[in-house]
């Protein structure tokens, strides 16, 4: 039976064009004998950015060489290591003369077959197989790709649409010189993306309702699929309120005992270790990010109370209506999901805060030096900005030793020993 739908599928990609997607920034390098593996939420396009990485092949070769295949696709589930087998020989019974040319194998949402790393590993070694997998769990990456293919996989992170690609699916175009027109452009666009985020589907969305129930359906999705079941979660209650506290506290530090305390004064019993495994959960299901106070000592950073923060902004649409009371919050929040793409694009980057008597935003650490100290302040005037907020970050530069200071504003710039520059062109710049 799976041997008929394994050849569907095979020939309904050959006979349908890959479809048009949208530039991203992510630039990924093929290399010979490693695997090549894009995670990231659900719904960020990671499915897409494949299609781009395949139009780019067939301008060079036959589509008959690619193989993709959707492990999410409900007709194949469920699946095991032997169906991956019969795929391949599906295919090689289909295309015989490519079993002597290189072929490149596309899997998508490959975290879905058991012991998956077994059919990868073997096809590597045996077949002149590239292959590409994706999936929806960072645990895809930090602990089963590392110990299941043995240092030979090179992974990269897709996330939502970066402010840049944002404006790029608007078709705004980010000239050097902009006119009136082109700022008020600009500044319309991120005023939306920051009310509803860089999902690919809720950008390409119009109505607010629209929008407003796909987002609950990723949020929904993510919990049951990716941690619920992925874990064997059972007490599916305490999770949802302890995601809804996470995202109600975004771009505050969030701590356990506080909200195991809470918890308990409603009658709702369950280990501090349970709520901290199910943060790990969320946080490998891509559901927030969480950023530690900075210091030397590993130890003192592992201990710290995180700052949290969504993986996308449109996730505090269905948490909160009080944008107006928020903004700065909200300017922080899409400065640290900017911060974690560079992160991710550059691995000798880390991302902290800093807290000593005052409390700078990010601290930005690169190999054993901090690169730079930046503040967000939602601002359009020298006058307005905190004081505190300066005197934290020469505090944090004293100590740290750093030179580069920013202080990202939402309307105000100038040059100096700290440098003000406002939240559009910091975002637009590479």
């Amino acid at each position: 039976m799976k041997r008929d739908l394994f050849a569907e599928m095979i020939l309904d990609f050959q006979e349908r064009g890959v479809p048009e997607a949208v530039e991203r920034d992510l630039e990924i390098e093929m290399v010979n004998g490693k695997a090549t593996t894009i995670v990231g939420p659900r719904r960020a396009g990671k499915t897409y950015f494949l299609f781009t990485v395949m139009k780019n092949l067939m301008r060079n070769m036959e589509k008959t060489r690619i193989v993709y295949m959707d492990f999410e696709d409900d007709r194949l589930l469920p699946l095991t290591l032997d169906d991956m087998r019969t795929m391949m020989d599906v295919y090689y019974e289909i295309y015989p003369e490519n079993k002597s040319k290189k072929v490149y194998l596309f899997l998508d949402e490959v975290q879905n077959v058991p012991r998956w790393e077994l059919f990868v590993r073997r096809v590597m070694d045996k077949e002149n197989v590239q292959v590409f997998l994706t999936g929806s769990s960072s645990r895809l990456l930090s602990g089963e790709i590392a110990t299941a293919l043995r240092g030979r996989s090179i992974t990269y992170h897709i996330f939502p649409f970066s402010f840049r690609e944002f404006l790029r699916v608007r078709g705004i175009e980010v000239k050097k010189y902009l006119s009136s027109g082109d700022r008020a452009r600009i500044m319309h666009g991120l005023n939306e993306y920051m009310r509803f985020g860089g999902f690919p589907e809720i950008v390409m969305s119009e109505r607010e309702e629209t929008k407003l129930r796909i987002l609950k359906e990723y949020v929904d999705t993510m919990l049951m699929r990716d941690v619920v079941e992925r874990y064997g979660i059972k007490n599916i209650r305490v999770l949802r309120i302890l995601f809804n506290s996470l995202i109600s506290s975004f771009s505050s530090t969030f701590s356990v005992n506080r909200f195991s305390n809470r918890l308990r004064s409603q009658g709702i019993r369950i280990s501090k270790n349970t709520l901290y495994e199910y943060m790990v959960y969320l946080e490998d299901a891509f559901g927030v990010f969480l950023i530690r106070r900075f210091s030397y000592s590993l130890m003192k950073v592992e201990q710290s109370l995180p700052k949290v923060y969504p993986i996308d902004v449109g996730y505090l649409r269905l948490y909160s209506t009080s944008f107006s009371a928020n903004t700065g919050r909200l300017m922080e929040t899409i400065v640290a999901l900017e911060l974690m793409r560079r992160k991710y694009s550059n691995p000798r980057i880390g991302i902290f805060y800093w807290k000593n008597g005052g409390e700078v935003d990010f601290v930005v650490k690169e190999g054993e030096k901090v690169r730079e100290l930046i503040q967000v302040t939602y601002a359009s005037g020298k006058d307005e900005i905190d004081k505190r907020e300066l005197r934290a970050m020469e505090r944090a530069a004293e100590e740290l030793r750093c030179k580069r200071k920013t202080v990202i504003t939402w309307d105000y710039e100038e040059d100096g020993e700290v440098r003000f520059v406002s939240l559009w062109k910091w975002l637009l710049q590479r």
